[in-house]
């Protein structure tokens, strides 16, 4: 853990929206540790960073620590506040949130990544920062030593321990499925129709899957930033991943029709309690669904192990629009080194 010199100073928090607290300028934070984190509530390595962020803030609140959520969104619907706010309640963040739905606060400290986190020290200065997911022990020493600096001379309390064994330093993890973006603008299409921005295009099923691309059958509109059922009569559509991970989440957003249905199947059987995700239901038929309710991140798929499989899912409602598939790996257990 090495904290960088003091040369940049922290740019001002200018943004669009704040929750849980009226703006807060910088410079009104002398003398404090502030803890800025960049995330989105649908992004997966966020979400997976959050319990760490919560209980720093918990920890360290009133020691001298200030911390600050940066909502950046990833995609155009979580510019909505109502929507920022039900995820803010729905996962308990109670300090400050700041909407950056126009990237201002994102382009003024030169962040590239979901999720990224900065400390800066007393006198205004960026002095520790991570990108992604990891070295959560690292960054709350770097908390403690900025603190130190501060004035805080008590016992800090012991670090935080692993939420999952893949962030315990020195784990090493299965290489995983990169995240699917499915839009026009960054999509990753397998189908030999392609993409056709903006209009409906018929994709059949090729029955030959390359890993890590996305497969359409049916009648899918092009958005820029996601791909939309848009069947006639009710038909059913479908799509199909192949990919190696653990675990299966994919961000959903309802367009119009909302409480609907869809089905999920792994290597052509029904999920069950040993491979369901946290919003799989199962109906009197034994077949495994979700409900899109609300535009979010969906667990899907929780696997006993790590490995190749296929996945498919399939619904007959128009309102269905999805942006993003994305995977989670586990530690290699013959590999894994424990602190």
């Amino acid at each position: 853990m090495e904290l960088l010199p003091q040369e940049y100073r922290s740019p001002q928090l200018y943004g669009d929206f704040w929750f849980n607290s009226d703006p807060i300028p910088i410079y009104a934070l002398q003398g404090y540790i502030i803890l800025i984190d960049f995330w989105d509530y649908t992004c997966q390595a966020c979400l997976r960073a959050l319990p760490y962020v919560q209980e720093w803030h918990r920890r360290y609140n009133d020691k001298g620590l200030v911390t600050i959520g940066v909502h950046t969104p990833e995609f155009p619907f979580a510019r909505d506040p109502i929507r920022v706010r039900k995820a803010i309640e729905r996962l308990g963040v109670h300090y400050p949130v700041v909407m950056d739905n126009d990237f201002i606060i994102w382009n003024a400290y030169r962040t590239s990544v979901w999720p990224t986190k900065y400390l800066i020290d007393k006198n205004g200065f960026i002095r520790y920062i991570h990108a992604g997911e990891g070295s959560y022990q690292n960054f709350e020493h770097a908390m403690q030593a900025l603190l130190h600096e501060a004035g805080y001379h008590a016992e800090f309390p012991l670090i935080m321990d692993p939420v999952r064994d893949t962030d315990r330093p020195g784990a090493i993890c299965y290489r995983v499925t990169p995240e699917i973006l499915t839009g026009w603008h960054r999509g990753t299409l397998g189908n030999v129709e392609g993409y056709s921005p903006e209009s409906t295009i018929h994709y059949e099923d090729p029955s030959f899957y390359i890993p890590g691309r996305l497969y359409l059958h049916g009648n899918w509109l092009n958005d820029r930033n996601s791909v939309r059922l848009n069947e006639t009569d009710g038909k059913e559509g479908y799509l199909l991943i192949t990919y190696q991970a653990k675990e299966v989440n994919a961000v959903i957003k309802p367009e119009g029709e909302k409480n609907f249905q869809v089905f999920a199947q792994q290597d052509d059987r029904y999920l069950t309690l040993e491979n369901q995700g946290d919003d799989i239901l199962t109906d009197e038929e034994g077949r495994s669904y979700f409900l899109v309710r609300d535009a979010k991140l969906y667990n899907i798929v929780k696997n006993k192990e790590f490995g190749e499989y296929k996945l498919k899912l399939s619904t007959r409602a128009n309102g269905f629009t999805l942006y993003s598939i994305s995977f989670v790996s586990c530690v290699i257990p013959e590999m894994s080194i424990h602190s």
